[in-house]
């Protein structure tokens, strides 16, 4: 696989083919992960649920970020590697520019930020000083309190149309890519359509440009009942990097997520 960069992915997007993202958290899995031809790695804030045992991701500092940061940078590869900013660094532009900082140097590639159309400012000023930014909307997991729950987004037609002009605003405010969590397929698909930037999803339906899952939930190894999205594709493979493969030629040849994994 060639380096990929934000280039590789604005290319597949104009091409209309599909691109497979995965979590990771440390060199090994991101080594296997990144030979397996997964072009996007993404150092998640749900460390703190799957490798820390929290019931969120909010507990987790920018110090557990930058540690993860380094180890993947050390395994990626050839893959992108994208950066959670965790909870509350986007509370002062001045915070969110200082952290983005801090994981840009850590070895992140792109920086992931939660927040509807109220972020494009920050997103701006990131954009300016030459910080690739994923916007994340939908299901954001730092908000999951007010949120009520880990409930799908974008349901009623006044909520979908919020989600989409967020995605616009955000655009024009620099964002280079948007990642979806948990809303309709439909809505998944319309976003896709009204972007000229790549569109990432989970709990989004098969419409969007790439598709990313949590590792722990692909692999089948997180406790309890996993969500609807989900697949787990160690069931079928010989071992780990096996899993990895077949993950990343079903989201290639758009046979993952198929209907049962939709809303």
């Amino acid at each position: 696989m060639k380096t990929v960069t934000l280039s590789t992915l604005q290319a597949h997007k104009r091409a209309g083919e599909a691109f497979s993202c995965l979590t990771a958290y440390d060199t090994t899995f991101a080594h296997a992960a990144s030979d397996a031809g997964i072009e996007v790695l993404l150092v998640g804030d749900s460390l703190g649920m799957v490798l820390q045992g929290h019931s969120s991701t909010l507990p987790v500092t920018l110090d557990d970020m930058r540690y993860h940061t380094r180890c993947v940078a050390r395994g990626k590869g050839a893959s992108l590697l994208m950066v959670d900013l965790p909870f509350m660094s986007n509370a002062t532009t001045e915070r969110l520019l200082e952290d983005a900082g801090e994981l840009m140097r850590a070895g992140a590639e792109m920086i992931k930020v939660e927040g509807e159309a109220w972020m494009a400012e920050g997103v701006r000023e990131l954009t300016r000083r030459g910080v690739p930014v994923c916007a994340h909307l939908g299901l954001t997991p730092q908000t999951v309190h007010q949120l009520g729950g880990y409930k799908v987004q974008g349901r009623d037609a006044d909520q979908a149309t919020r989600i989409l002009e967020d995605a616009r605003r955000l655009v024009e405010a620099g964002a280079s890519v948007i990642l979806l969590e948990c809303v309709p397929a439909s809505l998944g698909r319309a976003v896709t359509e009204a972007l000229d930037v790549p569109v990432i999803g989970i709990g989004a339906g098969p419409d969007t440009d790439g598709q990313i899952l949590v590792m722990h939930d692909m692999l089948g190894v997180t406790p309890g009942r996993s969500p609807r999205f989900v697949k787990n594709f160690m069931a079928e493979a010989d071992d780990i990097a096996d899993a990895f493969r077949r993950y990343h030629e079903a989201v290639k040849a758009r046979r993952f997520p198929a209907e049962e994994h939709c809303f």
